[in-house]
């Protein structure tokens, strides 16, 4: 029974396919507009059940020149053991192609198209080259483009199309085949970055081999966030739009800057990093009493330039962490490379820090610390009696001291005025 749907289905395709609206270049239904000079990057993984395994990156790199589109296209292994690249040149308008270049760990492919399509294949195995004259039946949309084509078209809920799309392979003589836009419904995104989106779920199907694809295609950008490939036997390839046009923060890192404000001066910031028991902690009624708590010796103190980028950093994690929809921003990428660490080399909380120019510097420090408190407590009662009987009682009270380990969490900003200033500072936790 099985085998029968199947053939029956096998055999309606092209019916299906027939009755749908057939899109190739110069198409009505294509709006270029919607494509954008742009960079993206997806990171690609192999999905099945709930396990999410990283294979690689994709990153896209479209650009516009003299009325055509250049789509730039590479695969990156995820141990960077190898890549494969691919550069499609279409016309702006209609998305014809005009030539398209791929190079892989096998082969390189270079194509020319017109009337016929003519270029070379390179085996990288074989070590020869064959050229090519190529006459596919039809108009199609380059295999490499179709992707971003998609996000031109018209979609709504019931759309339905049939994109034919060309893909060289050297162990075929299969030119064009059918991608049949099976199904689009709205679909509710969740961003890490970005939070929800309105968006398209596009299903669609490759006709020659079963394969089913979804496209998740934002309804008012036409961003593609992700797609799925069915793989079979229940793996799916996942790739994710890593959103790398994200810039919360519109000030910029001055990687240069920072880095000599760290090691080009002759000032010197020296302190002492402690925390004192009665910081506003208060158990059983009664403040805390320990004396103040250094810094254990070897604790890390950090230190790094304050600047308008760490400034509206700091101010936008705060309002998205009050508004708690979305994830907090991250420090841009080169931040780390100009932080200065300095070890507590005492035990009582002395660090250093030297070479440094004039200028204001956030200082941190995080450490445990034991701290302890007195209270007091009902130890009994005395009870007293006379001839009569009971006349009452007295409470009898005792006094202990209880110890509790805490978290000293201390930043506190430091300017230096002048260069060769010696500062002295206390980090102390209030």
């Amino acid at each position: 029974m099985k085998i029968r749907i199947l053939i029956l289905l096998l055999n309606l395709l092209p019916f299906i396919a027939f009755s749908q609206k057939t899109i190739v270049p110069g198409s009505p239904e294509i709006k270029t507009a919607y494509l954008k000079p742009e960079k993206s990057l997806y990171t690609v993984y192999y999905v099945k059940d709930t396990s999410w395994a990283k294979q690689g990156t994709m990153a896209y790199d479209i650009s516009f020149s003299d009325n055509k589109i250049n789509l730039f296209y590479k695969y990156t292994e995820k141990n960077n053991e190898w890549t494969t690249v691919r550069t499609s040149v279409a016309d702006a308008k209609t998305l014809k192609s005009i030539s398209y270049k791929s190079e892989g760990t096998k082969s390189k492919l270079d194509l020319d198209f017109g009337e016929t399509i003519k270029g070379s294949y390179y085996s990288k195995k074989d070590k020869k080259n064959k050229q090519l004259n190529l006459s596919p039946k039809g108009q199609f949309i380059d295999f490499n483009l179709a992707e971003h084509m998609f996000t031109t078209l018209p979609l709504d809920v019931g759309y339905k199309a049939v994109i034919p799309e060309f893909y060289y392979d050297n162990n075929s003589d299969t030119l064009i085949t059918n991608y049949i836009i099976k199904e689009v419904k709205s679909y509710s995104y969740w961003s890490p970055r970005t939070g929800k989106h309105d968006t398209w779920l596009a299903t669609v199907l490759e006709q020659s081999t079963g394969a089913i694809y979804n496209y998740v295609i934002d309804k008012k950008d036409r961003r593609l966030w992700q797609r799925e490939m069915s793989m079979g036997k229940g793996m799916w390839e996942i790739c994710v739009n890593e959103e790398i046009d994200y810039q919360p923060i519109k000030n910029k890192f001055n990687k240069e800057q920072a880095a000599q404000q760290i090691t080009k001066g002759n000032s010197v910031i020296i302190g002492t990093a402690f925390a004192r028991s009665n910081s506003g902690k208060k158990l059983g009624g009664l403040v805390n009493t320990a004396k103040k708590q250094f810094a254990p010796k070897g604790t890390e103190i950090t230190l790094f330039p304050s600047s308008a980028y760490y400034e509206e950093w700091t101010s936008v994690n705060k309002k998205i962490k009050k508004q708690g929809k979305m994830p907090e921003v991250p420090l841009d990428s080169k931040f780390g490379a100009c932080v200065k660490k300095a070890k507590v080399y005492d035990d009582e909380g002395h660090f250093e820090f030297a070479d440094l120019m004039p200028g204001t510097y956030v200082v941190m420090a995080s450490f445990d610390f034991t701290n302890s408190y007195n209270y007091s407590y009902v130890s009994g009662y005395t009870n007293y009696y006379n001839y009569w009987g009971y006349t009452g009682s007295s409470t009898n009270y005792g006094s202990a001291r209880q110890s509790y380990r805490d978290k000293a969490n201390i930043e506190k900003e430091v300017t230096i005025d002048k260069d060769g200033e010696k500062k002295e500072v206390s980090l102390k936790d209030n």
